[in-house]
């Protein structure tokens, strides 16, 4: 199950406290308390893998590595270890407390989360020509703490959206490496699914359903995934009574989560076309484009040119 959104704490490490220790060579009897370590720092690292998210459903506090105290003959104590939490790249991350919101756009990006607290000073930095066998030391200081919410937006090329049921699955799999589950009912898809065909990634986006965006069906969950796409696939079923009420039903959504989604470069695809004769196919296909004004292919997982013709289409819309 893909987890797209979370909210975690996060902790830096504390700095080790400094000591009080002395020479104990005869005649050179001076203070050698050296410094803690700093305490690890917490960093959020960008990995692929859409799933990172997923481990963060019920570990909810994470602690970056406290700092050790200092040692003897003016030794700094060792530092504790930076935590590194890993998250899909398309993470867009909100300080809870501040409000500030910072995104993760490429694997191996890291953004420094809390930082570490600065190891205490020992009896070694606080000799003087009128105090020389010092006994005061520092503890460390606290680490930054924070509150995090975490929200996953997909990245990807391509966006096949549509009604339930309208067959975004099947093509997902027939057109790439995916192995999106496939079913004879509604919302059969509850995450999104993704797929690599040649160097585009394709996002097969959950059913929509009339009132999607006021949070019917599966709600908004998913339609935030919809913002990063370059170019929307609207799937129309030509199993439903009403082709030109479906694809209208989609672009309302679009239109109330967010208007800037209408703008994207889209196509129309009418799937599932063996189940329609050719005569009323080219029929179907004259009726829409007349309607909407947008490119219209058909496609059925079982026809091979037409899957050729698509994956055409795709990648000239792309390359543009």
């Amino acid at each position: 199950m893909l987890t797209d959104e979370a909210k975690i704490k996060v902790e830096a490490g504390k700095g080790g406290d400094g000591i009080v220790t002395f020479d104990k060579i005869k005649m050179a009897l001076g203070p050698t308390g050296g410094r803690g370590g700093n305490g690890g720092s917490v960093y959020f690292e960008g990995v692929a893998d859409i799933f990172a998210l997923n481990k963060y459903r019920h570990l909810k506090d994470h602690y970056a590595e406290d700092g050790k105290k200092g040692r003897a003959n003016r030794s700094d104590g060792p530092a504790g270890k930076d935590l590194f939490l890993t998250v899909p790249i398309g993470t867009v991350i909100q300080s809870l407390e501040t409000k500030e919101s910072l995104e993760i756009t490429e694997v191996g990006q890291k953004i420094l989360a809390a930082k570490g607290g600065i190891g205490g000073r020992g009896n070694f930095y606080f000799r003087s020509s009128k105090n020389t066998t010092p006994e005061e030391f520092e503890e460390g200081r606290p680490g930054e703490e924070f509150n995090f919410s975490l929200e996953l937006r997909l990245i990807a090329d391509v966006g096949l959206i549509g009604l339930p049921s309208a067959g975004k699955s099947s093509l997902l799999n027939e057109l790439t490496s995916a192995n999106a589950k496939v079913g004879a009912y509604h919302f059969t898809t509850l995450e999104p699914n993704l797929g690599a065909m040649d160097d585009f990634i394709i996002a097969d986006i959950p059913g929509l359903i009339e009132g999607a965006s006021s949070g019917k069906g599966l709600g908004i969950k998913f339609l935030r995934h919809i913002q990063r796409t370059k170019i929307l696939v609207h799937c129309l079923s030509l199993e439903s009574n009403n082709i030109l009420k479906d694809y209208e039903i989609i672009r309302k959504e679009l239109s109330s989560y967010n208007t800037e989604l209408l703008k994207k470069k889209e196509l129309v695809l009418l799937t599932k076309s063996d189940l329609v004769s050719p005569k009323d196919l080219k029929k179907k296909i004259k009726e829409i484009k007349t309607k909407i004004k947008q490119d219209v292919l058909p496609i059925s997982i079982h026809n091979f040119e037409e899957i050729e013709a698509f994956k055409k289409k795709l990648s000239t819309l792309l390359s543009k």
